[in-house]
């Protein structure tokens, strides 16, 4: 990748030359990392950080910031999204870098403010007088996948919480965000800043890998289930490791939701999680599987998401494919077209003359695995025991659920789908928007980041 001008050469990746790595340097820098946790971190206060955290989130809301500036301007070239999906899904997580979000991820990880500063003891624990201190990782890295930058953003965050030096291993051509996020760290916070390395090289490279987990305390990773085995092998034992693998989303409409303004709203709220990062992360839903009886059937849903997503895409446009990619939209297109002509239970919407977004209705439950890029699918059922039947091939891999429905059932389907195995829930139309307190899979966000100390007194 070119040089970005825009950036002073702070980090590996401003170089833009991955030959001009070795792995001393990459060992080097990890060094120094943790010299400057040791120098720059360990003395801030959990309040401090997020004092300086919340400034750094204010400035990204700003619509001329200069990084978000920078995004708009040459966001789409580096990431392959357009302009206005960057925009909204940045949005979507700027708006929740606030100190009060910090300060309730912080209560609810550790069950006090000070968890993080030195013994502390939350009243739970006065009965058995103890305290505890949690401590970060000295130098946390991170493997990141695909150019989705939310949770790579997300995790950066974590790791200033705790206090930790990081390093944020990229995929070739992917760090131009974490990067910008870097340097508006460095620009509001120099010390913060120089705890950060940013590089960028292609995934399973042990010339770099070795000397940098070698050096690392704790590493997280996501990206394929083959990539987070092959990580889990190669680290040294003492060596935490969090990994995060393949994921499946889904939405589920009740039928109280069919009618009226409720059905105009959930269909627009429901084009939005399709299009939001152009459908490719793993809260991104595959299926919207819709209750029968309500005002409107199925595959009437199915035809006004089409709309919508038609109308999403003047204002919100889907990022351009590559010509493999379009083969695959293309390709799973003419099956549909072939099915729909002669089986009356399938139906398709497409964009005319581009792959822009793809509506199939299908009669049939099962469970179908989207291709992406504003492909999904619509099925009809009866209820959600139907739903968890046609869910049960994948339900080691289930994420979230984005649920539409009256108050009165809210709860009693959440509670269904927790039981089945989903580890989120939530209304649909924030499907691809987590809150920072998320428990990514089911797991604590920052707890399992840290080590606990207990003093029994």
């Amino acid at each position: 990748m070119e040089s970005d001008s825009d950036f002073t050469t702070s980090y590996f990746a401003d170089l833009g030359d991955e030959s001009a790595l070795t792995p001393t340097l990459v060992r080097e820098a990890a060094l120094a990392l943790k010299r400057n946790r040791r120098e720059f971190l360990q003395w801030r206060s959990t309040g401090n950080m997020i004092q300086a955290l919340a400034k750094v989130g204010e400035n990204w809301q700003d619509p001329d910031y200069r990084f978000r500036k920078l995004i708009r301007k040459k966001g789409p070239d580096q990431t392959g999204f357009s302009a206005q999906t960057l925009d909204r899904g940045l949005s979507s997580f700027f708006d929740q870098l606030n100190r009060d979000n910090l300060e309730a991820l912080i209560s609810q990880e550790f069950g006090h403010q000070r968890r993080l500063d030195g013994m502390s003891t939350n009243k739970e624990e006065r009965f058995t007088d103890r305290s505890a201190i949690a401590t970060g990782p000295e130098l946390l890295v991170h493997i990141c996948a695909g150019t989705l930058p939310n949770s790579t953003l997300t995790n950066m965050v974590f790791g200033l919480l705790v206090g930790s030096a990081q390093f944020v291993k990229c995929g070739r051509g992917a760090s131009f965000i974490p990067r910008a996020f870097a340097h508006s760290i460095y620009e509001e916070e120099p010390k913060m800043g120089a705890c950060f390395e940013i590089a960028e090289w292609a995934g399973g490279n042990a010339q770099f890998e070795e000397p940098l987990f070698a050096e690392a305390s704790c590493v997280t990773a996501m990206g394929s289930d083959e990539t987070i085995r092959s990580l889990r092998d190669r680290l040294p034992l003492d060596v935490k490791f969090l990994g995060y693998g393949h994921r499946l989303s889904f939405g589920y409409v009740a039928q109280e939701m069919l009618e009226g303004f409720l059905a105009s709203e959930t269909v627009r709220n429901a084009a939005l999680d399709v299009a939001a990062w152009d459908q490719r992360g793993c809260l991104s839903p595959h299926v919207f599987y819709v209750e029968k009886g309500g005002a409107i059937a199925p595959a009437v849903f199915a035809r006004c998401l089409a709309e919508e997503l038609e109308k999403l895409q003047k204002t919100q446009p889907r990022a351009d494919l590559t010509p493999e990619e379009s083969a695959v939209v293309a390709t799973r297109r003419s099956l549909y077209e072939l099915r729909a002509a002669s089986d009356e239970g399938t139906r398709l919407w497409s964009s005319e003359d581009s792959t822009d977004w793809t509506v199939v209705f299908e009669a049939d439950p099962q469970w179908q695995t989207s291709c992406a890029n504003r492909f999904v699918y619509v099925k009809e059922v009866q209820n959600v025991e139907e739903t968890r039947r046609h869910l049960e091939p994948i339900r080691e891999f289930l994420s979230t659920a984005g649920i539409a429905a009256p108050d009165e059932r809210v709860e009693e389907l959440a509670t269904a789908f927790a039981r089945f195995g989903v580890t989120r829930v939530c209304p649909i139309g924030r499907m691809q928007s987590p809150p920072l307190t998320w428990r990514h899979d089911g797991q604590p966000a920052l707890a399992n980041l840290v080590t606990w100390t207990d003093w029994e007194q």
